[in-house]
């Protein structure tokens, strides 16, 4: 299916940046809606691309990472995964966050995905990777990510936590159902 070009039904009449950090910047627009009313749109930018990695060994087990996330107050397992700047190519941003988190590389990537996280209120966009023929070495943590815990598993068992809710991350969702059903697991 191709892709339709189709005019914008929204007018912006005006922006004000409301808050602004090295990672994400937060505008409110004043609008036109599609049906002509007038109304406010806010608009988080994020500074850079998300980026997520499935790595998977020659017997089908894969790692997930395990971390305190600050703004959901809760522990969240998910797949390796990070920011990238958008004058980098995905496939190095991957790499590196493979590595960092897992102490892992890779001779083999997939990229298995493409997608937009939040597209009603940011413009955040997502790459999901596959990463095989792993070869170990030392994790390479940043400092947030100074109580992460590393965990290998067979992929079957990642995608039941998927299916059981105990993983909710969206990139680790989407990438982990994706791969699953790419395997018919």
């Amino acid at each position: 299916m191709s892709k339709e070009v189709i005019k914008n039904p929204w007018t912006t009449l005006s922006g004000e940046s409301k808050y602004d950090n090295r990672w994400i910047n937060v505008t409110e627009y004043q609008v036109l809606n599609p049906a002509g009313g007038k109304g406010i749109y806010g608009k988080v930018h994020f500074k850079n691309k998300a980026i997520g990695i499935i790595a998977l060994d020659e017997d089908d087990n894969t790692w997930l990472v395990g971390q305190f996330r600050y703004t959901l107050s809760e522990w969240s397992w998910e797949i390796p995964e990070g920011g990238g700047p958008f004058e980098e190519e995905p496939l190095a941003c991957a790499k590196r966050e493979l590595k960092e988190e897992t102490g892992l590389t890779a001779k083999r990537w997939t990229q298995i995905a493409r997608v937009h996280l939040s597209n009603s209120v940011s413009d955040e966009e997502g790459f999901l990777f596959l990463a095989q023929d792993l070869e170990h070495g030392e994790v390479e943590f940043e400092e947030t990510e100074a109580d992460m815990k590393v965990m290998k598993l067979p992929l079957k068992d990642a995608v039941a936590m998927v299916d059981r809710g105990e993983i909710t991350d969206s990139l680790s969702v989407i990438a982990l159902q994706a791969l699953a059903r790419m395997r018919k697991i």
